[in-house]
């Protein structure tokens, strides 16, 4: 292990170390010479971006006579004996000061040899272009903001191990500029989903985390206490049972950009903890949903990238609207070269299973086992933007049933790029074959499924006071991010991922 490497993986506090040693002697030299260690506040005037806009045509060697007050990280430093030159490093972007030693004087110029790279320094000055035409900020004073203690890594290297950038976000972030764009830019893909629906006349609401019953979804929740009320709750899996209650309600428009969390593994596109939006809108059905979800993405892919036609691992991905539409049986049929139906047998549908590496549960019946196939077979190969439709009932607990075939469902998925990106249908709204629904789920609970759906009596009691026709939507917006930064692993995304605890 390297020096830095060392320095990096120390959790004790700061190391007896050279490279530490050196930036704490500094520190002392500076408190020494009377310099406020950690003031209080700064008085920026201006931003880097700022400066860049407005003197976006300055001319090598001008003095503009503009004052500025600037704030930021140290992020290079380079010495010319009586020259100093630094970059400084805002949320906006860089710009350069100019130190000199004549117009600062000997002991300023000092004190400004002992900063080093990664301080958080306040500077102002003068705005002009070096003889190379660099746009700086010629300074007349400047102060210490805050110590950077520990060296960061150098700019040619970068942070490199994966597992440190995620550990140390902060420490990514600083060095890594592509990081800092993927979060921004997660930023604007949420800004566009919230403007899409809000000119859509939706109510942006917000329904609870901990709950006494985990619905809305077919997953395994978190478990906790509460010990004010001494009963067990558990952290949302989806809100859609509490936006349903809503609309019931009389709100007939409503979305959430949720937190959710599900007690499951982690992988390129699973996190234990994620962000969805989900909307109820009453009066429609799973195809007006369809075409909500295309817009939405269609226009969040607008807003980040200018155009709806974007390039993912190297490929084109054309997100414009009308999407393709495919049912899972004629998709998972298409993959398998030979017609599925619903009314095979059970034997039959085992040995296709077996034949796609899928293993199948005891408790499973002719839609879980058809499910699974799909998504073993099929799911990868739909790269371009694809609406699979009609799914089985089994799977499908919360989903209205189809009006051409009582075997299925009118539910959608939404896959882009190999992977779901949304799950949408017509809501069920009959008490008595939600309760039906509810009751097989339990069934299979008590057979060994984890992520049955539980009864939530008091849903069945919203629902027998009357849930207008109604589609809703699920739409999982790290994996739109995902897409729309060219990103292969949703930890990218998500700027604190869930690890295992370092040793």
């Amino acid at each position: 292990m390297d020096d830095l490497e060392e320095i990096l993986d120390d959790t004790t506090g700061l190391l007896d170390h050279p490279l530490t040693a050196a930036r704490i002697a500094k520190f002392e030299s500076w408190k020494a010479a009377g310099g406020e260690p950690y003031p209080y506040r700064y008085d920026r005037t201006d931003t880097a971006a700022e400066l860049g806009a407005e003197f976006s045509d300055i001319a090598a060697g001008d003095e503009t006579g503009r004052q500025t007050a600037i704030a930021g990280r140290v992020m290079n430093i380079r010495e010319f004996g009586k020259l100093t030159f630094a970059v400084l490093q805002d949320g906006s972007g860089q710009i350069q000061l100019f130190v000199s030693k004549g117009a600062i004087g000997d002991q300023e110029f000092s004190k400004f040899e002992m900063l080093d790279v990664g301080d958080w320094v306040g500077a102002s000055g003068e705005v002009i272009a070096t003889k190379k035409g660099e746009l700086s900020v010629r300074i007349d004073s400047f102060v210490l903001l805050a110590k950077c203690f520990r060296p960061l890594p150098d700019k040619f290297h970068g942070l490199k191990d994966l597992e440190r950038r995620y550990r140390q976000r902060y420490l990514d972030l600083i060095v890594n500029e592509d990081a800092r764009a993927t979060a921004l830019t997660r930023a604007v893909v949420i800004r566009s989903l919230r403007t899409s629906f809000e000119e859509r006349g939706f109510l942006e609401v917000e329904t609870p985390m901990l709950q006494v019953k985990p619905g809305g979804a077919l997953a395994k929740p978190f478990e906790t206490h509460h010990a004010a009320l001494d009963t067990p709750m558990f952290l949302r899996i989806a809100p859609e049972l509490y936006l349903k209650r809503l609309v019931v309600g009389g709100f007939e428009k409503v979305f959430e950009i949720n937190r959710n969390f599900r007690n499951e593994g982690i992988d390129t596109t699973h996190n234990p903890e994620f962000t969805m939006l989900e909307s109820y809108e009453a009066f429609v059905d799973y195809e007006d949903v369809m075409r909500l979800t295309e817009e939405v993405v269609m226009q969040a892919a607008i807003d980040v990238t200018g155009s709806p036609v974007i390039s993912y691992e190297g490929r084109e991905v054309d997100l414009t609207t009308p999407w393709r539409r495919i049912s899972m049986i004629e998709a998972t049929s298409d993959k398998l070269g030979m017609t599925m139906s619903l009314e095979m047998s059970l034997g039959d549908l085992k040995n296709l299973a077996y034949e796609a590496h899928v293993q199948v549960e005891d408790s499973w019946g002719p839609g879980k086992i058809i499910a699974e196939i799909f998504e073993k077979l099929v799911e990868a190969d739909l790269w371009q933007p694809t609406f699979v439709i009609d799914y089985p009932t089994e799977v499908s607990p919360l989903s209205k049933q189809h009006r051409d075939n009582p075997m299925l469902t009118e539910r959608f998925e939404a896959f882009v790029v190999g992977r779901e990106l949304a799950n949408a249908f017509s809501e069920l709204n009959d008490p008595a074959e939600q309760r039906r629904r509810f009751e097989t789920q339990v069934a299979a609970k008590a057979a060994g499924d984890e992520e049955a759906h539980p009864i939530d009596e008091d849903y069945i009691r919203a629902l027998e006071y009357g849930l207008p026709p109604a589609g809703g939507l699920g739409l999982g917006v790290d994996r739109l991010v995902m897409l729309l930064t060219d990103q292969s692993t949703i930890r990218e995304v998500v700027l604190f991922p869930h690890l295992r605890p370092a040793e």
